[in-house]
C-alpha cells in the first residue's frame, strides 16, 4: 500500500459512555493513524435512538455504517475499551462472516474475553449498580450521583443497558459454533491497577485468535483509556500492522 495511506482506527467506548474518552486520541496515537470513534445508539448525537441490548440490535446500528467505511481497500483496525472490547470482537466476527475486509488489528482494553466469568451487573439494583460504578471511578461522588441527579437520571440507565448488552454479546460469542477464533492479530491491554480486568484475565483473549496475540500493561486503572499511554501503544501497534500487511484482507504477524 502507498506509504501515505493512513490506517483508520475505529474506537468503541466503555459502558455508559459516548465517545469523549477518545477526544485526545487523534493527538496522541501518532502519525499515519486516523482515529474514528463509533457512537452506539442512545447517547450523544444518537440519544434519541433506542439503546442496543442484544447482538442483533447492535449489528443493526453499527455494522452497516462500518461496512461502508472499509470497502475501499484502506487498512483499518478496531479498538474497544471494556464493553467496547466485546463490541469490537462482535463486529469483527460479523464482518468476516459477510466476507468483508478484515481489520489489520483487533485491540481490546480492560475487557475480559467472552469466555471469562463476569458478574451480571445489569441485573443489580440501582443502589448496587451505583456502588459498582463508583468503585471503578465511573460515577461522580456524593450528591452529583444521588437519586434524582442528572447523572442518575441520564447516565445510569445507559450504563445498565450497556451491561446487559455486554452479557448478551458474550453469550452470543460462546453460542457460536466451536467458539470460532478470528484470523486477526489481537492486542489486549490491561491497566496495572485495574481491579476487574487484570493481566491474567486479558491473557484469555489468546484463544479467540488464530493470528498473533500480544498483551501489554499500561499505567492506570480500569479507565486508562482516558490517559496518554493507551493511545500511544495502540498507535504504535497500528503502524506495525500497517507496515506488515502488504495486501488488504490478508493478515501477517508483525511485532506488536
Amino acid at each position: 500500500m502507498p506509504d501515505g495511506t493512513p490506517l483508520t482506527l475505529f474506537c468503541l467506548a466503555h459502558a455508559g459512555a459516548g465517545v469523549s474518552a477518545f477526544a485526545h486520541w487523534p493527538a496522541t496515537t501518532g502519525p499515519a493513524v486516523s482515529v474514528v470513534p463509533l457512537l452506539l445508539p442512545g447517547r450523544g448525537a444518537r440519544r434519541r435512538e433506542t439503546r442496543a441490548t442484544t447482538r442483533e440490535q447492535l449489528l443493526e446500528a453499527l455494522l452497516g455504517p462500518l461496512a461502508e467505511q472499509i470497502t475501499d481497500g484502506r487498512p483499518y483496525a478496531l479498538y474497544g475499551h471494556s464493553l467496547g472490547g466485546v463490541v469490537a470482537h462482535t463486529l469483527t466476527r460479523a464482518l468476516l462472516d459477510l466476507a468483508l475486509p478484515a481489520p489489520a488489528l483487533l485491540a481490546v482494553g480492560a475487557s475480559p474475553p467472552p469466555h471469562a466469568a463476569t458478574p451480571h451487573h445489569g441485573e443489580l439494583s440501582d443502589t448496587d449498580l451505583l456502588r459498582f460504578a463508583s468503585d471503578l471511578d465511573a460515577a461522580p461522588h456524593g450528591p452529583l450521583a444521588a437519586p434524582g441527579s442528572l447523572w442518575y437520571r441520564t447516565v445510569l440507565p445507559v450504563l445498565r443497558d450497556d451491561l446487559l448488552l455486554a452479557t448478551a454479546l458474550r453469550t452470543a460469542a460462546l453460542a457460536d459454533a466451536a467458539h470460532r477464533p478470528l484470523p486477526v492479530p489481537v492486542l489486549a491491554v490491561d491497566g496495572q491497577d485495574d481491579p476487574v480486568a487484570g493481566a491474567a484475565t486479558l491473557d484469555g483473549w489468546a484463544r479467540w485468535t488464530t493470528g498473533r496475540f500480544v498483551r501489554r500493561t499500561v499505567p492506570g486503572g480500569h479507565f486508562f483509556v482516558r490517559g496518554p499511554h493507551a493511545p500511544r501503544l495502540i498507535g504504535r501497534a497500528c503502524r506495525v500492522v500497517r507496515r506488515t500487511r502488504p495486501v488488504p484482507g490478508l493478515i501477517t504477524g508483525g511485532q506488536l
